[in-house]
């Protein structure tokens, strides 16, 4: 009974439950060459198209976010989650210098001053990345350290082990915690209250300024107790629709008590969808540096198993607010992973703008974007002229369904039949029954299988290629789907 007046507390906003949200790496996205006055120019920056280096700048701005937005409306989205924007010596600035100023490489805080309010205006939400756990060598009060040594006041803000430190020259000990042993990235001091009510208050500063939400890069290394807590009433008491999203990207339980975070990047559902839809095309080289495990091949079965257990590993409430993701920008791109399989991409995507939870598209995924690991998989945007447009039009049409019926966004989520490379589900609400149906198979494949729960006989298709046909059977109805190879249908 404690259990379940524990569940039945926890709230998350009720926007995230309908958003379709767009990544972006905005060193990468849109470069805008009309506000030159107002953003930095650098003679240095790597060309457009080019192949990106782990230290390059491509000079990709704010401003040319904001020229994007009308494309973003169109392809149905209403969400940004943006990589770190503040003021930071790299291209993807996990490497913050200062929390209160947006990089003047993205435009400085004018510019998105203007962008928030854009954004806004079009009924999109926009949500910033809080690298909490580290911050930078150039940060103010780790380089008062580097200058004076112990008699710097801010030497409890980070973790000193030893003197003389070393930030740059590697042959010699660095004598402080950087984040996994990386002298560039000094780790703070959560016990420290006075670090710790610094931290709380960039994430009250952005939430007042207009933000929608914090999506928290390696939360997981804070181990102060009550820190999340605490970060999670504060943002709350300013906007109880801010949506706090964590990086977890395994059993993320222990956060996802209605105490801390909303959701987390939803890992456990990108691996086996991946493994599902693409099988033993998975480029293993691509996929066995990062820790989801998209490998290996499983069947429609096990791949049931997998989606019933992740369903019944969190509330309800959280699993329609976790953040769910095919590709990101510690990842290679799916297309990439499947050796550019378009079948393997598309059929991983209808699963992903059909399940509970909000999807989120790694820019330019949309479109039919490459990528190996990073910083591969932080390519430009490409030219409209390079556009894939058979895969941009399967995205349009499905975040389109999935923001025309709500039970692609609320409605529960019942298996129907899964076996071998077939399988078949329904999202329901008191409105709508859709129903869902992947062939994972190289050879078309013809099932049929009783319905009991379901009240109506959908036989509309909404997408796809298929053939759905009932036959009443005494109590129950008899189902029978005829799908073509390597493809997917949704019927309503």
């Amino acid at each position: 009974m404690y259990l379940e007046r524990e569940i039945m507390t926890i709230k998350t906003p009720d926007w995230v439950k309908h958003a379709v949200f767009y990544q972006i790496f905005p060193d990468r996205f849109a470069k805008s060459e009309q506000s030159q006055a107002t953003v930095y120019r650098s003679p240095k920056l790597e060309p457009w198209d080019a192949i990106p280096t782990p230290q390059g700048y491509k000079g990709g701005n704010l401003w040319g976010v904001i020229e994007k937005l009308d494309y973003l409306k169109d392809l149905g989205i209403n969400a940004i989650y943006f990589t770190p924007i503040f003021q930071s010596a790299c291209n993807h600035r996990y490497h913050t210098h200062d929390y209160y100023q947006v990089d003047p490489l993205l435009g400085g805080n004018e510019a998105f001053d203007a962008l928030l309010e854009a954004s806004h205006q079009k009924n999109i939400k926009v949500v910033l990345d809080g690298v909490f756990n580290h911050a930078s060598r150039g940060f103010f009060f780790f380089n008062d350290i580097l200058e004076n040594g112990p008699h710097s006041p801010w030497l409890d803000w980070f973790k000193i082990e030893k003197w003389p430190l070393s930030a740059y020259d590697g042959s010699l000990p660095a004598n402080y915690v950087g984040w996994v042993d990386n002298r560039a990235l000094p780790q703070f001091n959560h016990d420290n209250p006075q670090a710790r009510e610094y931290i709380m208050q960039i994430g009250e500063y952005w939430i007042k300024k207009g933000v929608d939400g914090w999506r928290l890069d390696v939360p997981y290394e804070i181990k102060t107790p009550g820190f999340w807590q605490e970060f999670r009433s504060r943002v709350k008491a300013i906007n109880n629709d801010a949506y706090i999203v964590g990086e977890v990207w395994e059993d993320s339980r222990q956060w996802l008590d209605g105490t801390q975070f909303d959701g987390v990047m939803n890992y456990l559902f990108t691996s086996p969808t991946i493994a599902f839809t693409a099988g033993d095309r998975v480029i293993m080289d691509y996929v066995e540096t990062p820790s989801y495990y998209p490998y290996p091949a499983i069947s429609a079965r096990e791949y049931g198993t997998k989606i019933q257990q992740l369903l019944e590993l969190y509330p309800w409430e959280i699993q329609l607010t976790q953040l769910n993701l095919l590709s990101s920008h510690d990842t290679a791109r799916m297309l990439t992973i499947v050796g550019e399989d378009k079948a393997s991409v598309e059929l991983a995507t209808l699963l992903l703008l059909t399940f509970p939870g909000a999807p989120s598209i790694y820019y330019g995924d949309e479109v039919g974007l490459p990528g190996g690991l990073d910083p591969d998989c932080r390519r430009s945007f490409p030219a409209k002229s390079d556009w894939d447009t058979q895969v941009l039009d399967s995205h349009k049409q499905l975040i389109s369904l999935r923001n025309q019926y709500s039970a692609l966004r609320t409605g529960s989520y019942q298996v129907l039949f899964a076996d071998e490379c077939v399988y078949v589900f329904a999202r329901t609400d008191d409105r709508q029954e859709i129903i869902i149906a992947v062939n994972i198979g190289t050879t078309p494949a013809k099932v049929q299988f009783p319905v009991t729960k379901l009240r109506s006989q959908s036989d509309r298709l909404l997408y796809g290629s298929g053939e759905i046909s009932w036959n009443d059977r005494g109590d129950s109805n008899q189902l029978e789907l005829q799908l073509p190879s390597r493809a997917g249908c949704i019927f309503g």
